[in-house]
């Protein structure tokens, strides 16, 4: 499964080297990150739903990992120094930390709730079951933001996924960049919009939306690290003014 929101950092780019971590090879840390969020994945969505006769689920779950799966794939051939920063999971500013502690429980109790509504019904007896249609194209949107993810990391080859500025790295205005300073964190907003109506939920879209404010806290922590640690962060906050949605906010 994809991480919580905690999927940007500065719009910036490096000449620099930046050391593999010693020991563990990258392949395998990759093999062993994608295994386990297989395994996370089957857990939290089968495991409430209290069965394997679950499509919604199965759909969801191949929209979100092939294209993880093929992004890590890519960048172990393309660009293993980002790769190495995209796996670092350690936040080193203290906001950061502590909305993170705060946000985890809450992601992974949220994303319980569209197998239980399976099993129990609860919106097949609120509203009725979400349509067919409704559920592929919000499937179709899930697989959009994952695009609008990966777009940006292409385009931004220091977008770890931790709040931090390394050495050697400037500002990054051009693809997404050019549209919102936070086009991963606008991908991703779109991608749990519209997961829960992927996965046949009424119920659960309410508090997917709560994840919002995560969003909006984390990212205006992150431009006060920005505007203080990257060169031209403030100049670029003046030329492209939208932060999460283009031309809205």
């Amino acid at each position: 499964m994809p991480a919580p929101p905690s999927q940007s950092n500065a719009a910036g780019e490096t000449a620099a080297a930046h050391p593999f971590r010693a020991g563990m090879r990258l392949e395998t840390r990759v093999v062993l990150r994608f295994s386990a969020a297989v395994a996370l994945g089957l857990v939290i969505l089968f495991v409430p739903a209290g069965s394997f006769h679950f499509w919604q689920g199965w759909l969801y779950l191949g929209l979100v990992l092939g294209p993880t799966l093929g992004a890590f794939v890519y960048f172990l051939k393309v660009d293993r120094e980002f790769l190495e920063r995209r796996l670092e999971m350690k936040e080193q500013v203290r906001e950061q930390r502590l909305l993170l502690l705060w946000l985890q429980p809450v992601f992974f109790a949220i994303f319980l709730l569209p197998g239980f509504d399976h099993r129990m019904g609860w919106s097949r007896a609120l509203a009725g079951t979400v349509p067919l249609w409704l559920s592929l194209l919000a499937g179709a949107l899930v697989l959009a933001g994952l695009f609008i993810v990966v777009w940006a990391m292409n385009v931004n080859r220091f977008a770890a996924h931790t709040v931090r500025v390394e050495t050697g790295q400037k500002v990054i205005c051009t693809g997404p960049y050019a549209l919102v300073r936070h086009p991963l964190y606008a991908g991703s907003v779109v991608l749990w919009l519209f997961t829960p109506l992927a996965l046949g939920s009424w119920v659960a879209l309410p508090f997917f939306v709560l994840l919002l404010p995560f969003y909006v806290i984390r990212l205006l922590n992150e431009e006060k690290v920005l505007r203080v640690q990257l060169p031209g962060y403030t100049e670029y906050c003046q030329h492209t003014r939208s932060r999460l949605i283009p031309f809205v906010w």
